[in-house]
């Protein structure tokens, strides 16, 4: 009967996307800011396709060891931990987010490793992470810093669950900076994200305590990866 529902909403959200009503899009419908409903799960499997690249690109930046505690901040649908989980092989991946839906999302995506404990999502919020002090010798975050409730001070909970040394990389479609397109333009006003310019990145990271910041970013494109060493 729930799978039933699901595939119901589905169709009919894809046919008001195909009509073009942008009030109504699943996006708008399953809500970016903390995914919920049928249209939040639809809109998760989209996003772990849509940011396969670029999750791809902030993995790489990390730098890997099989032996890694690896920490997902905002882990939507679970791909990023996916990836990940194929260079880890004595470590252990964790998973949070603050939405229901995207929690359940990933550990069905990630069932296999939860059940041999390799992996462990839970539900929880970037403003307190349920971790001691220097917990994960890397973290990560992509597609979610837009929407963190108090970034400076978010930054600061990510940098204290970090060990020193360790790398942290954050992820985002778009920043602010000159030559930006229009349709990021758009984006930013219409779901309201927060985006830094590259120097204002640079400065909030070493005010959370970074002792170091690249960035990396592309010609011709909005895109950036901010990575942070403590």
């Amino acid at each position: 009967m729930r799978r039933k529902a699901f595939l119901c909403a589905a169709r009919i959200l894809l046919r008001m996307e195909n009509r073009d009503e942008s009030c109504e899009s699943i996006t708008k419908i399953g809500n970016p800011r903390k995914p919920a409903g049928d249209a939040g799960r639809i809109m998760l499997g989209r996003m772990n396709e849509s940011h396969a690249n670029l999750t791809s690109w902030a993995i790489s930046l990390l730098m890997l060891d099989g032996g890694d505690e690896v920490l997902d901040i905002g882990c939507g649908g679970g791909a990023a931990l996916r990836k990940m989980s194929g260079e880890i092989t004595s470590g252990h991946l964790t998973g949070v987010d603050y939405s229901d839906v995207s929690v359940s999302l990933s550990r069905e995506n990630n069932a296999d490793d939860i059940r041999t404990g390799k992996m462990n999502i839970v539900r929880a919020s970037v403003e307190a992470l349920p971790f001691e002090d220097g917990s994960f010798d890397k973290i990560i975050t992509v597609e979610s810093f837009y929407f963190w409730p108090n970034p400076s001070e978010n930054l600061r909970e990510v940098c204290r669950v970090l060990k020193h040394g360790g790398r942290f990389a954050l992820a985002a479609d778009v920043y602010t900076h000159a030559g930006m397109s229009d349709e990021s333009v758009e984006s930013i006003k219409k779901y309201e994200l927060y985006a830094p310019t590259a120097d204002e990145f640079r400065d909030m990271f070493s005010r959370a305590g970074f002792s170091k910041t690249e960035l990396h970013t592309e010609p011709d494109s909005d895109r950036i990866i901010v990575l942070g060493i403590k």
